[in-house]
């Protein structure tokens, strides 16, 4: 029986990339998403005409924790397991401090840290009847030394998003694996606005003086899902290209 991988976020970007690095190892997948259907059923296309796999979407605001249990629900209706949750849903409002409020803020929060609490917590009731299971919380560099004032509320959501991840590795030991992947820059919508001379800046900062693609992520993801990452839990690993942020 193929294990089951729920993606948040599946529809594009690191989700995306994640979604077919899991197809390519045989996994039935969730593509979990929150309002471009075009995108959502694009994927979901590409994946069961090249893989052999088995492809759910399920539109869902990872916020809502009512309509989460019921996509939990649904998918151990059809699939009947849950192996791995990967979440990956993140939003970010860059603006100057003395523009932020307390909405937006609280926005973040819900979306990036309640979330994923909500899925894990939803999914480990799952995991826990098997006595087997894996969670990968997507954070970021800015969550431990590569802070970004524009971004703090993305930033403070991903440093608690870490924090999560050690106590959630604490409390379902030893039956749940639960671990973080914290990407540097990555080249994604989230950062298709940038400047050019902002990027190049950037760049000389890393020692491979490029950004990350998606599928770079989507493969650190996958390591620490994967039984090569079976004496793993309660960690964070960094995939940044060598960010010197000092």
């Amino acid at each position: 029986m193929k294990k089951v991988v729920l993606i948040t976020g599946g529809s594009r970007g690191i989700g995306k990339s994640t979604a077919i690095e899991f197809a390519k190892n045989g996994y039935n997948i969730i593509i979990n998403y929150l309002s471009d259907d075009k995108s959502a059923e694009h994927i979901k296309s590409f994946l069961v005409e090249n893989y052999d796999v088995d492809v759910m979407t399920y539109k869902c605001d990872v916020k809502d924790e009512l309509k989460v249990k019921c996509m939990v629900e649904d998918v151990i209706n059809y699939f009947g397991r849950i192996d791995v949750l990967v979440n990956n849903a993140a939003i970010a409002i860059d603006t100057l401090v003395e523009d932020k409020n307390k909405d937006d803020f609280k926005k973040i929060l819900d979306t990036n840290l309640i979330g994923p609490f909500i899925l894990s917590r939803s999914v480990a009731k799952v995991m826990m009847k098997n006595k087997k299971g894996s969670i990968i919380n997507v954070s970021s560099t800015n969550a431990i030394d590569t802070y970004y004032e524009y971004s703090l509320d993305y930033d403070a959501s991903k440093a608690a998003l870490i924090s999560l991840t050690h106590n959630l590795a604490k409390y379902y030991a030893p039956y749940i694996r639960v671990n973080a992947v914290a990407p540097g820059w990555v080249d994604t919508d989230m950062n298709k606005n940038l400047s050019l001379d902002y990027i190049k800046k950037e760049c000389e900062d890393i020692y491979l003086k490029r950004f990350g693609k998606p599928e770079e992520i989507a493969k650190a993801i996958y390591f620490l899902a994967s039984d090569n990452a079976s004496y793993i839990t309660g960690e964070v690993l960094r995939v940044d290209g060598g960010y010197n942020h000092g």
